[in-house]
C-alpha cells in the first residue's frame, strides 16, 4: 500500500505532534539524575521543564504571524531543524546554565511546530476529512505522553539521561528529513507584509510575567505582583493590537467570531482541569495506596492509551456531526470521570481508579480533536496559522494554570488533620476544583455549537 500525497504530508506533522509532548514527559523521571550530574537543587531542576514551557508560550503567537509572512513550510522546517540541534546540545551541555539555554531553544523550536503543523494539515485535507486528520495529530500527542515516562525511564536507567535527548534528536532529524522530502508547498499569505514587533514584545513580556507569577503563587509572596504586571501588559498588548495595521492577534476575531473564542476558552478550561491529573494520581497511587513507581506508571498509562486509540474516531465523527456538540459531550464525560476520582480518593479505592481513568480517557478523546476541528472550521484559510497558534497557546496556558491550582491546593494546611490525612484531603479538593472547571467548560462548548447552528441557518 502506497501513501497518498496528503498522507505523506501528514507523516511529518504527526511526528512533530509526538516529539514535543514526548520530550516533556520523558524527562520527568530523569530529573533527579540531571540534578546529581550538575549538583543543583530540586527547585533549580524545575526550570528544566518550566523554561521550555515558558519559551513555547512566549513565541507561539508571534510564530503564527511569521508563518503567514514567510511561509508555513519555511517556519515548520526551521522548527524541526532547530529542535534537532537544540536536543543534541542538551545532551552535551557542560553545566546547568547552558542546559537551560538549550532547553529555551527547544521551546522556541516547539513554538514553530505548534504554530504551523495543524494549519498545514487543515490546508491539505478537505473539510470532510479534516477532523480525522486532526484526530491522528491528537492521537500522536497522547502516544508521546504515554511513551515518554516508559521509554524515558528505560533510557535513563540503562544509558543515562543524555540518551533521552539523543533519542529526541533522532526523531526530530527523521521529522526534518520527512519534511524536506514530502513538503514542497510554502503556504504564504501574500497580504501579510509586517511582523508587528512591538506587539510581539508586549505579548512576550506579558506572558513571561504572568506565567512565572502564576506558577510561583504558592512559593513567592511577590508572585501576585508579577501576575498583576503580566495582566496589565496583556491589556496593553490587546490595546496595541486593536490599533495596529497588521496585528499578531486580530482582536476583532475574539469579539465577532464567537465559535472561535468560545472553543478556545473551552480548550483552556479543559487543559486547566486535566493536565495535572497525572501528577495527582502519581502522588495518590504511590504515597497513599503504596504502589511502586512501576505499578503506578502502568496504571497511569491507561488514560493516554485510551485517548490515543479513540482520538482518530472522535475526529472522524466531527467531520459528520457538529464538532462543538461532540466536544461538549467529551467535556461532560471528563467531568463525570474526575468526579469519580473524588469518590476514589474518598474511599481510597485502587480498583475504582481503573474504570474512572478509562472514562476520563474517553472524555478527553472526544473533546480534543472535535474542538480543534471546530476552531479550524470557524476561521478562513488565511487565519489558519493564527488558529493553530491560539490552540497551542491556550493549551500551554491551561497547563500552567492546572499546575498552579494543584500547587496552591496541596500547600494548604489543616491543623486538625494528620500529614497523610491532609495530603488525601488536598488531593480530593484538587479533583473537586477540576470537576467544577470541567462542568463550567461544558457551557461555552455548547454555546459554540449553538452559535454555529445559528450561522448555518
Amino acid at each position: 500500500m502506497t501513501l497518498t500525497d496528503r498522507e505523506k504530508i501528514l507523516l511529518p506533522m504527526m511526528m512533530s505532534a509526538f516529539v514535543t509532548p514526548f520530550t516533556g514527559s520523558a524527562l520527568t523521571l530523569s530529573l533527579p539524575d540531571i540534578g546529581l550530574a550538575y549538583g543543583v537543587s530540586a527547585n533549580e531542576l524545575g526550570w528544566v521543564l518550566e523554561i521550555f514551557l515558558l519559551a513555547s508560550i512566549v513565541f507561539l503567537l508571534p510564530m503564527g504571524k511569521m508563518a503567514d509572512r514567510f511561509g508555513k513550510r519555511h517556519i515548520f522546517l526551521l522548527g524541526t531543524t532547530l529542535f534537532t540541534l537544540s536536543s543534541a546540545l542538551c545532551a552535551v551541555m557542560p553545566d546547568m546554565g547552558f542546559l537551560l539555554v538549550a532547553r529555551a531553544l527547544q521551546g522556541l523550536a516547539a513554538s514553530m511546530l505548534y504554530a504551523t503543523n495543524m494549519s498545514i494539515v487543515a490546508l491539505c485535507f478537505p473539510t470532510t476529512q479534516r477532523g480525522r486528520a486532526l484526530g491522528w495529530m491528537v492521537s500522536m500527542v497522547y502516544v508521546g505522553l504515554a511513551c515518554g515516562p516508559v521509554l524515558g525511564g528505560l533510557l535513563n536507567y540503562y544509558a543515562g539521561w543524555q540518551s533521552i535527548f539523543l533519542s529526541i534528536t533522532l526523531v526530530s532529524l527523521a521529522c526534518t528529513c520527512a519534511t524536506l522530502r514530502y513538503l514542497h508547498q510554502e503556504w504564504r499569505e501574500q497580504e501579510v507584509t509586517g511582523v508587528d514587533g512591538r506587539g510581539a514584545l508586549l505579548y512576550g513580556l506579558a506572558m513571561i510575567f504572568a506565567m512565572f507569577g502564576l506558577s510561583e503563587l504558592a512559593e513567592l509572596s511577590w508572585a501576585w505582583s508579577l501576575l498583576l504586571l503580566g495582566m496589565v501588559l496583556l491589556g496593553a498588548f490587546l490595546w496595541h493590537e486593536c490599533r495596529t495595521k497588521d496585528p499578531i492577534l486580530p482582536v476583532f476575531m475574539l469579539v465577532e467570531n464567537r465559535v472561535f473564542s468560545l472553543s478556545n476558552l473551552t480548550a483552556m478550561i479543559d487543559y486547566s482541569a486535566t493536565f495535572a491529573i497525572s501528577f495527582l494520581l502519581s502522588i495518590y497511587l504511590q504515597s497513599v495506596l503504596g504502589l511502586s513507581s512501576r505499578e503506578a506508571g502502568l496504571m497511569m498509562l491507561i488514560q493516554p492509551v485510551i485517548m490515543a486509540l479513540l482520538a482518530p474516531t472522535a475526529g472522524k465523527l466531527s467531520d459528520k456531526y457538529p464538532p462543538a456538540k461532540i466536544a461538549a459531550f467529551g467535556m461532560a464525560v471528563t467531568a463525570l470521570g474526575i468526579l469519580g476520582l473524588v469518590a476514589a480518593v474518598r474511599l481510597q479505592s485502587l480498583w475504582l481508579v481503573v474504570p474512572v481513568v478509562i472514562v476520563i480517557g474517553v472524555g478527553c478523546a472526544f473533546f480534543a480533536a472535535p474542538n480543534n476541528n471546530a476552531i479550524m472550521g470557524s476561521v478562513a484559510k488565511r487565519h489558519y496559522s493564527l488558529a493553530t497558534a491560539m490552540i497551542g497557546t491556550v493549551r500551554l496556558v491551561g497547563q500552567v494554570v492546572s499546575v498552579a491550582i494543584v500547587t496552591m491546593v496541596l500547600s494548604l494546611d489543616w491543623d486538625s488533620l494528620t500529614e497523610m490525612e491532609e495530603l488525601v484531603y488536598n488531593i480530593e479538593l484538587s479533583f473537586i476544583v477540576f470537576t467544577v472547571l470541567c462542568a463550567i467548560g461544558v457551557f461555552p462548548s455548547w454555546a459554540a455549537r449553538l452559535k454555529k447552528s445559528e450561522e448555518e441557518r
